[in-house]
């Protein structure tokens, strides 16, 4: 006997999206969304004048969401139309509102408008995990806000920063990222009442040619879904550029995720960091003291998946024949669940780890003293020069001292011993030299600590002071 086993399992259901992004996306609200719409339509229609009786819009409310599947899926077989089989499902089931349903409506009226409202669900779904990403981030920035560490550009030793300003950077991306999302959330228009080829003939003919009903209908149905406007204008289908737009920011999500998730991946092969890692969790199945990053991993290959999607929405739109073409249909199916399915992943992922970074303080600090005596070579120098020492004289000191200290290193693997030579070095030694203060790491890290908690303070704090909306709860990574 055949079960859920022998078919293709989506993992993005199976194993990583969340149970709330999984129901935005699911049939049950897709078409409970229709009748909703449906509700709408009729309840705005008789408002504004039409035969449309107490007791069929009545009929409606009562059946949001007792949908009968296998009726509807029997129809379709029939029809090859799924709009007009859950017509036809509902009228069995609410026959007194079976002639008024869907009236003057187009296919499009119940499917892009219930796209634009799942759109924005799942967009405010994501604000609300990123809400909860920020503060966490924002505790983790604040706490290591003066613990230096060793910078790097190229992935080469570079001058000090502290954990903390490092983690100013994984924020600074999402900001933006928050910013864009909350700024397509207020815009996010529905499709509203516009008819066939959106110009809204059918609503016309039903209200006998008044074109400010026609205006109100179209501004009514948006109020009773909650929505403050619709698109100016349509052709059958809302404009696919929009979902672009929608998908950019998920994009965008993925690209600040992914940075964060390669940082951790390097960091915790210096053993620095690491992201958490269970009790009973394996990192291999050979190697058994290994501790892999795997939330990371996972984060930047669902990303990598993640970023292509935008270009095929791009083309979507871009293929779009005059009023509409039906190429759209089954491309957006599987593109836009995918796309937020993914994004809620990943930032499941990302909440999990950033509520639990590790910090190798000691390590963090070793790693640092094994560079320090480079970089502070040059405050070596002037402190000299300040106690009438010549520049050029001790420059070539430190130079010579500093190549053979390098050799040590790197022929010969020993530590780095360039402070213990320029401290025995007789041209150095009579400067009697702070030599506690000039190699405090503190001292090489700048603003590092200030801007932390100045970034914090006029950046993050005020941004999610201003949001009101839910957090996300719990964290678990799934499988």
């Amino acid at each position: 006997m055949s079960d859920a086993y022998d078919s293709f399992r989506h993992p993005l259901t199976t194993r990583y999206a969340s149970a709330e992004m999984r129901r935005l996306f699911s049939e049950r609200h897709r078409f409970g969304l229709w009748r909703r719409l449906w509700l709408a339509l009729a309840e705005a229609q008789s408002e504004l004048g039409l035969g449309i009786r107490e007791e069929q819009i009545a009929e409606l409310k009562a059946h949001l969401d007792d949908i009968d599947f296998a009726a509807a899926e029997r129809y379709e077989k029939e029809l090859r139309h799924d709009v007009m089989a859950h017509v036809h499902a509902l009228g069995d089931q609410a026959p007194l509102a079976r002639p008024i349903v869907h009236l003057g409506a187009t296919s499009c009226y119940v499917t892009d408008n219930a796209d634009l409202v799942i759109l924005r669900e799942g967009l405010c779904l994501l604000q609300g995990q990123l809400a909860t990403l920020l503060e966490s981030l924002a505790s983790f920035a604040r706490a290591h806000a003066a613990l230096p560490a060793l910078g790097f550009t190229h992935f080469q030793a570079a001058q000090p920063v502290t954990v903390g300003k490092r983690a100013t950077l994984w924020i600074q991306d999402l900001l933006m990222d928050w910013d864009e999302l909350a700024r397509l959330i207020d815009e996010v228009p529905l499709r509203g009442a516009k008819g066939t080829t959106g110009t809204q003939a059918s609503f016309l003919e039903l209200f006998g040619g008044d074109h400010a009903k026609v205006r109100e209908l179209d501004r009514r149905v948006a109020r009773k879904m909650g929505f403050a406007h619709t698109f100016a204008v349509t052709g059958q289908t809302y404009p696919r550029k929009f979902d672009y737009r929608v998908l950019a920011v998920l994009s965008g999500l993925g690209q600040s995720a992914s940075k964060f998730a390669v940082d951790l991946r390097l960091l915790a092969h210096r053993k620095e960091m690491e992201e958490p890692f269970e009790s009973k969790q394996i990192g291999s199945s050979a190697m058994a003291y290994k501790r892999n990053p795997m939330r990371s991993e996972r984060m930047t290959s669902l990303a990598r998946y993640l970023l292509s999607l935008p270009e095929n929405a791009a083309h979507t739109a871009a293929n779009q024949w005059l009023e509409r073409t039906l190429d759209d249909s089954a491309n957006r199916r599987i593109v836009l669940a995918e796309g937020f399915l993914a994004a809620d992943a990943i930032l499941s992922l990302y909440r999990n780890v950033a509520s639990g970074l590790v910090v190798y303080d000691k390590v963090i600090a070793r790693h640092l003293a094994s560079e320090l005596p480079f970089m502070v070579t040059e405050k070596i120098l002037m402190a000299a020069v300040e106690r009438g020492g010549d520049r050029q004289t001790l420059h070539e000191v430190i130079r010579a001292h500093s190549q053979a200290a390098a050799a040590e290193v790197k022929l010969h693997g020993r530590a780095n011993d360039l402070i213990e030579r320029l401290r025995a070095d007789p041209e150095v030694a009579r400067f009697e030299l702070p030599w506690e203060k000039l190699l405090d790491p503190h001292t090489l890290t700048g603003r590092a600590h200030e801007q932390t908690l100045e970034f914090l303070a006029e950046e993050v704090e005020p941004r999610l002071g201003r949001y009101t909306g839910p957090r996300a709860e719990g964290n678990e990574v799934r499988v």
